[in-house]
């Protein structure tokens, strides 16, 4: 196959585009950059449309094994020069090597829903890195996948997908309104458990029944009188210092490992 060296290629003009919300919700697909990211994503099963590498900067044996590896799944390959791969790219050094992916469908009713289950469940949350940090969590305790309610960041902005280290891929993301959710989990049985600075129960002491669903606010503005009233119990993780708050992907993750089961 020739290598691209031209930027108006249409591979690569379909692939810059992706960096845009917009055009990501137009076609279903989204970008995976880096040689981990990649990787994940073809083990997982993820449909890959094309892939675009630049074999000068793939310095690792495993990174062109995995292009081998992904010829070999009828995955088109497509070269590119350094230069134009630079402009494909959003990092300063790249590795060389991105994948145009299509989304997942899912919604709410193709969630496993057993009596083991137990979900995070994220309401308009603002920053992508942190939906992307919060599946990284939920694929290391073993929970049951992300939901995400009324709008909010796009779970699949490049800073998502890097920050999920390939956890995208393995966990069901479910984008619902808060409505829905509500009617689902009362359909499902779920404990629903929120969290609020201004809660009186210490997260160590809370019953956390499954089915389960952790219900969290945005970053600026938690959750609201309605949303707390759907809540079997509020919790809060207590604060000695003078700070008011955690980020929420690191909220998120002390709760979730406190949910955790012990084996």
């Amino acid at each position: 196959m020739d290598t691209i060296t031209s930027r108006t290629n249409p591979k690569i003009k379909q692939a810059r585009a992706l960096r845009q919300r917009k055009e990501r919700e137009a076609s279903g697909l989204f970008l995976v950059e880096g040689i981990t990211h990649v990787a994940a994503a073809i083990e997982a099963g993820a449909t890959v449309e094309y892939i675009c590498y630049a074999p000068a900067l793939l310095a690792s044996a495993f990174a062109n094994d995995l292009i081998a590896q992904a010829a070999a799944r009828n995955i088109a390959c497509y070269p590119t020069s350094p230069e134009v791969f630079e402009a494909l790219s959003e990092k300063e050094n790249p590795a060389g090597l991105i994948a145009v992916v299509r989304k997942p469908i899912s919604n709410l009713k193709s969630l496993i829903s057993n009596l083991q289950s137990w979900y995070v469940a994220l309401v308009s949350p603002q920053d992508p890195g942190n939906i992307g940090a919060i599946l990284r969590t939920i694929d290391a305790v073993g929970a049951s996948g992300l939901l995400l309610l009324d709008g909010g960041a796009d779970p699949f902005h490049p800073n998502a997908v890097r920050a999920s280290m390939g956890a995208l891929f393995r966990a069901p993301v479910v984008s619902a309104t808060f409505g829905e959710f509500v009617a689902w989990a009362k359909e499902g049985g779920y404990t629903v458990i929120g969290s609020s600075a201004h809660a009186s129960l210490d997260y160590r002491a809370a019953d956390y029944k499954r089915p389960l669903a952790l219900l969290l606010g945005s970053e600026q503005k938690g959750l609201s009188p309605e949303q707390r009233g759907v809540c079997s119990q509020m919790i809060r993780l207590p604060m000695q210092g003078k700070v008011s708050s955690l980020n929420l992907a690191v909220a998120a993750g002390v709760l979730l490992y406190a949910m955790r089961p012990y084996e």
